[in-house]
């Protein structure tokens, strides 16, 4: 996937996976929502003592994925040939907790523009609870990404058969 495409991504996808790395060595991963602010991805959890929090106090380094699909396709004769029309991004860099106000502010007034309700009553820009949320930064260093579109009908079986295995014939009893 080209580069501006896995930004164009980042700018509009809904959520994605933050893994960090437990002290016992095993990956942890928890779904969140997220920004894309400035070059880097924000994110917030509750600021209570948890599993993720240590593992980012150990170890800053970690790994944030985002996902879309469009669909299964099939391309060809058997029930195994079929594909996924999907994108996705994954993005590596260290994480850091974000300690100013000013900047957990602003996060949490973009976070309702992008997942709140627009038509709501209730008043904005009021945080009651700002400073009992983590909020954290990732710097990315490095980002790959891949895609395969959703084929045409016409590049989909049974208008066209791409079959991985062409010489391969049904069981007597089956179809």
């Amino acid at each position: 996937m080209s580069h501006e495409r896995m930004l164009e991504m980042l700018a509009r996808g809904y959520s994605g996976h933050l893994v960090t790395v437990s002290e016992d060595g095993f990956p942890y991963c928890i779904p969140l929502l997220y920004l894309w602010i400035d070059g880097e991805v924000y994110l917030h959890t509750t600021g209570a003592r948890g599993h993720l929090g240590s593992n980012i106090e150990r170890d800053q380094r970690v790994c944030f994925e985002i996902d879309e699909h469009a669909g299964v396709f099939d391309y060809g004769r058997f029930e195994c040939d079929s594909g996924l029309a999907y994108r996705s991004i994954c993005l590596f860099g260290r994480i850091r907790v974000v300690d100013d106000r000013d900047v957990k502010q602003r996060f949490c007034e973009a976070l309702m523009v992008k997942y709140g309700k627009p038509e709501t009553t209730r008043p904005k820009g009021f945080f009651p609870r700002l400073d009992l949320i983590a909020v954290y930064a990732i710097a990315i260093e490095r980002m790959t990404g891949k895609e395969t579109s959703m084929p045409s009908l016409s590049e989909q079986w049974p208008a066209m058969d791409r079959t991985k295995t062409p010489n391969a014939t049904f069981p007597a009893d089956g179809p």
